[in-house]
């Protein structure tokens, strides 16, 4: 009886064991937290760019537009000693130029020497005869009534706009000059401006930025024709360039 018993036992244990494990199988599991991670700086930088470029295409015209206009300088016009004709745009910056001269605002206009183009040499020695911009920058302003005489020039050569006012400088001092009217190209007048005042930062000059009108350049629609994109994108980057270097 005592063995019936103890055999009994060991069946009733092995019959917990078996519903306990099998409890313990089929119990459901419960689902775990989530784990909140902190944003990465990958995440931060789209986010940041998303909000850009939602915030540039929604203002998108007002923002270029201010670009544009921030590089357009012009000085209420007055009579002056000397209109200066900046190289780089000859047909455009020498029509206003001319017009400048016929209204009597200056009876003498300054035009600068651009560097000759590489290969000029050899051209020369081939007799092939290369007309320099000067030289048909002055052959215009004669068809538009500027006596030659009236032309201003230099046998310098120069490469930038800082050159270009440095020689204008030296002129202005040497003729006893005391104001000048320049002309040029609207995005160009911002750089040229800050360039005049900071070669002539010394001197009792009265600088007028006078941009030419014989352009298509507007400020308001700049964007919208490649060329003058390529213009503002340069105009700036010398702007940064002239900063460091300190020429303005």
């Amino acid at each position: 009886g005592e063995q019936d018993r103890a055999t009994g036992a060991e069946e009733n244990e092995l019959e917990d064991t078996g519903q306990t494990d099998t409890y313990v199988e089929n119990r459901p599991i419960e689902p775990q937290g989530k784990r909140f991670t902190k944003p990465t700086l990958l995440k931060w930088v789209i986010f940041l760019v998303f909000i850009a470029y939602i915030l540039v295409s929604y203002y998108r015209g007002p923002i270029l537009t201010s670009l544009g206009k921030y590089l357009v300088v012009q000085n209420p016009l007055k009579k002056a000693d000397l209109i200066v004709c900046m190289m780089g745009k000859p047909v455009e910056r020498g029509l206003a130029a001319a017009d400048l001269y016929e209204k009597g605002m200056a009876q003498r206009i300054f035009v600068g020497r651009e560097e000759l183009p590489d290969g000029i040499e050899v051209l020369k020695r081939r007799g092939v005869h290369y007309p320099e911009t000067r030289d048909l920058l002055i052959m215009m302003l004669q068809g538009l009534g500027v006596a030659r005489s009236d032309c201003l020039v230099s046998d310098s050569f120069v490469g930038s706009t800082f050159e270009e006012v440095r020689v204008i400088r030296g002129i202005a001092q040497k003729e006893g000059y005391h104001s000048l009217i320049v002309v040029t190209s609207p995005p160009h007048t911002r750089r040229t401006w800050l360039t005049f005042k900071k070669v002539f930062e010394k001197d009792d000059m009265v600088i007028i930025m006078m941009p030419s009108q014989y352009t298509d350049f507007r400020p308001d629609n700049w964007w919208k024709k490649g060329k003058y994109v390529n213009e503002v994108i340069i105009e700036y980057q010398k702007l940064i360039y002239y900063t460091l270097k300190n020429f303005l």
